[in-house]
Order: C-alpha cells, then sequence, then structure tokens
C-alpha cells in the first residue's frame, strides 16, 4: 500500500446477508465486522465504503413486512448500527441493494432511516466511481442471474423465482436449526449452487442425524462397495469361464488374519452379494432412465437450467461493459459469495466474496459414502485505488478461525484425510492507468 498515489481509495464488501427468521439472526462475524469498520473510522485514507449488495437478509423474514424488517434490524443489532454512523461520520458509506435485501429500493423511508446512521442508500442496481483517468463499475451482480433478477427493480412486489426459494426454504431452515443435534441446518444458505442442498442434506443427515449404532453399521459397507462391485464383476466373469479368480490365495492370506480375516472375508462375501444384486439391477434401470431423459429432453419439457454459471454471464456482461466504456478499469459485483479476480480484455473482473461461513464439498478417499462439507470462512475487503502505475485491487483479509473443528467430525475427517480445503484469496491486481484511445471518443459521445 505504500506505493499508493493521491485519490481516492474504495473498499468493497458483499453478501453479509444480515438478519433473517429465528436462527438465521445469528452473525458469526459481526465481531470481525465492527472490527474493520473501527479501522475504517480511524484510517487518515481518503476512503469510501461500498456495500455492494445484499447486506441485509430481507427475504429471509416472513413474519413482519416493510420497514418492520428494518425495526427488528436495529433493535437486534444495535452496535453494528452505532459502528456505522461512526464510520460514516469519517468516511462515506454508500449502499447498493442485492436481491436480498431489494426491498431498499423499493421504499424512500430506508433512505432516510439509513441516512440516521450515515448510510448513503443508492436505490440503484449500479453505480460508477472515479479514479484517476479510470472508472469503476460496482454493481450486486444479481442481474446476471436469470433466477433473481428483476425486470422492474423497486417494484416491492416483484419476486423472482430465488425469493421463494430463500421464503420457503432458506427462512424455514432458520426456523427449524436448532432441533438438529447441534444448529447447522441454517447453514442452507452458505450452499452455492442450491443444487448442493440435496447432497448437503444427506451429508449431515448419514454424519450428524443418524442414529450413531446405524451409522457405524453401514461404513464398513459402503467402503467397502466399490471393491465389492469389482469382485462381483470377477465372480460374473469366472462363472462364464472368462477369467479365474484366485480365491485359493485370497481366503489363505485372510486366513492368516485370524478373527480380522474372518470378519473381512464375511463382509466381503455380503457385500459381493449385495453389490452383484445392485449391479444386475442397475445396469437396466440405468439404460431405461437415459432413455427417459432422452426422450424429455427432446420434447423440451424442461428448458430452464436452475443451475447459473458463477463466472461465464459476468465475464460477458464486463467485456460488453468495458467494450462500450473503455475508460472502465474493474468491473466489480458479489452475488456467487465466491472471491476472485478475473482479466477480461486487458481490465479486472472482481468478486467481493462473502462474510457469510463457505462450505467446500470434498468426496471421501474410498466407497460410496456422503460427500464431507468443510465449512470456512473468507472475510475481506476489496480495496481499489491509485498507484504510479494504473489501479490496484487486493483484498485485505479479516482473519477468523476456521469452525471446522466444531463442526466436522472425526469420522468425516478420516474419510477425508489429506483432501481438506485450504481456500486462499486471490492476489493483488494492477491495471494499466492508460485509458485505450478510443475511450476519448467514447466520453465525447456522451
Amino acid at each position: 500500500m505504500a506505493d499508493d498515489a493521491d485519490g481516492p481509495v474504495y473498499y468493497a464488501i458483499s453478501d453479509l446477508h444480515i438478519g433473517g427468521d429465528e436462527q438465521l439472526g445469528e452473525v458469526d462475524f459481526m465481531d470481525e465486522l465492527l472490527g474493520f469498520l473501527e479501522r475504517l473510522e480511524t484510517t487518515d485514507e481518503d476512503a469510501e465504503l461500498l456495500i455492494n449488495g445484499d447486506a441485509f437478509g430481507l427475504w429471509e423474514f416472513t413474519e413482519v413486512d416493510g420497514l418492520e424488517k428494518f425495526d427488528i434490524l436495529t433493535e437486534r443489532y444495535p452496535e453494528l448500527f452505532e459502528q456505522l454512523r461512526a464510520t460514516g461520520e469519517s468516511h462515506p458509506i454508500t449502499l447498493l441493494p442485492g436481491n436480498h435485501d431489494s426491498e431498499l429500493a423499493a421504499y424512500d423511508e430506508y433512505v432516510e432511516r439509513l441516512a440516521e446512521y450515515n448510510v448513503d442508500l443508492v436505490q440503484s442496481e449500479s453505480i460508477i466511481r472515479s479514479i484517476g483517468d479510470r472508472t469503476i463499475w460496482f454493481e450486486h451482480g444479481h442481474q446476471q442471474d436469470p433466477n433473481n433478477r428483476f425486470e422492474d427493480f423497486g417494484n416491492p412486489y416483484e419476486t423472482p423465482l430465488g425469493y421463494f426459494y430463500n421464503t420457503h426454504v432458506t427462512s424455514r431452515a432458520g426456523r427449524l436449526s436448532d432441533r438438529g443435534r447441534y444448529n447447522w441446518l441454517k447453514d442452507v444458505q452458505a450452499i452455492t449452487p442450491t443444487e448442493r442442498v440435496p447432497r448437503w442434506l444427506l451429508s449431515k443427515y448419514f454424519y450428524r442425524e443418524m442414529n450413531p449404532l446405524l451409522r457405524y453399521a453401514v461404513i464398513p459397507f459402503l467402503l467397502l462397495f466399490n471393491i465389492s462391485v469389482l469382485l462381483a464383476v470377477l465372480a460374473g466373469l469366472d462363472v462364464m469361464g472368462i477369467w479365474t479368480m484366485p480365491v485359493a490365495t485370497t481366503d489363505a492370506v485372510l486366513a492368516q488374519l485370524g478373527l480380522v480375516g474372518e470378519a473381512v472375508h464375511f463382509l466381503l462375501v455380503v457385500n459381493v452379494a449385495v453389490a452383484g444384486m445392485i449391479v444386475l439391477i442397475g445396469i437396466p434401470v440405468y439404460f431405461v432412465l437415459r432413455d427417459v431423459g432422452e426422450t424429455v429432453e427432446r420434447f423440451g419439457i424442461f428448458e430452464t437450467d436452475l443451475t447459473v454459471d458463477p463466472e461465464e454471464p459476468y465475464e460477458e456482461a464486463a467485456r460488453e461493459l468495458f467494450a462500450d466504456r473503455p475508460e472502465m478499469a474493474v468491473f466489480c459485483y458479489g452475488h456467487t459469495h465466491r472471491p476472485g479476480v478475473t482479466e477480461v480484455d486487458g481490465r479486472l473482473l472482481v468478486n467481493t466474496g462473502t462474510w457469510l461461513k463457505r462450505l467446500h464439498r470434498r468426496d471421501v478417499v474410498a466407497g460410496v459414502l456422503p460427500p464431507v462439507f468443510y465449512p470456512s470462512y473468507q472475510l475481506c475487503a476489496v480495496r481499489i485505488s491509485a498507484v504510479p502505475d494504473g489501479v490496484a485491487v487486493e483484498y485485505e483479509e479479516i482473519g477468523k478461525p476456521s469452525p471446522s473443528a466444531e463442526e466436522i467430525t472425526l469420522t468425516e475427517r478420516l474419510l477425508t484425510l489429506g483432501r481438506e480445503p485450504t481456500p486462499e484469496l486471490p492476489e493483488r491486481s494492477v491495471v494499466s492507468a492508460r485509458v485505450p484511445e478510443s475511450a476519448s471518443a467514447s466520453t465525447a459521445d456522451e
């Protein structure tokens, strides 16, 4: 940071998702957020904080409407709003609504209420900031997501598909979460994309909610399933006279292990029998299901793909924007909860990530056991500043211990040994200070 040139410095954060029904109201990162705002309050930089959408989880409040949601927020998190007031006295704070808090753009009262805490609410889907001869584009990112896109942003009665998912699934998870063996169901909002939710639920049921005796009874079977399928196939080849299994050698090796060998032999025999039946049944079922899928696709019954590519739509949007505005150096967005920097046509596409817990899927080392979802935090603020050779983008990491020690069982650790995630934030990137020659003509046209 020592080589910063004179000029404004922008800090961007997004996807805090503060608030919601019952357990969703817990904010695991509140201390870290307050600490970040306190540091920003005392900096001598010419800084502006941009909260780039989804500061609040207004969609996740299902029992109150309108400004009552804001009343709950100020009553539940007084320290946060007082710190916003204090930081806003030193440096401007600008808030863009996202999809989860799109109601902020629907009622002018929100502008007045947030102004009391020195937060400038911009009831728009995007804003532009200048930095030297270049500019920065800020948007939350839901615009590029067909499941959360608004045709009439600011209309309180418009409800995209994502709204119904959050009011019926996420909010209900918040109300039910404390009924589990530990408070885990509220983390459903950390699952991206949402198509992973069924596997995550299966994982949590198996490793947390299933009766322990039942779980430890089926783990050996599931661990040996892949081997059993192979042995079942080899046994079939043996019956047909195509290949001879070395049964005597295998039995001799297991016999030397005593009771352990007998137990392994018993498990293999049972597994092979079950696996053989599954293979015999599974092969014709697979071909039937594939044929059904091809028929459905041919008729075009399901034309909407709910899975949204986390990168391609944003790269395309940035490419179009950069072509239209050559002076623009950075396209900054959030929404997908994945911090990252991508170079697009010599400029930067920057994702601000999320302050929510992130869940990283890891498959087990063997067998057909459910995957394990490791939790982590990647709390960060994106810092954009002018430097002598251009515009610099860097991530300021806000440290927070990983919760995996409390949330990942010993069984899950053993089954994913060596596959633990080690997420890292992107390195510093710089866009050249030189504005393309076509930019001057574009600016003149405007």
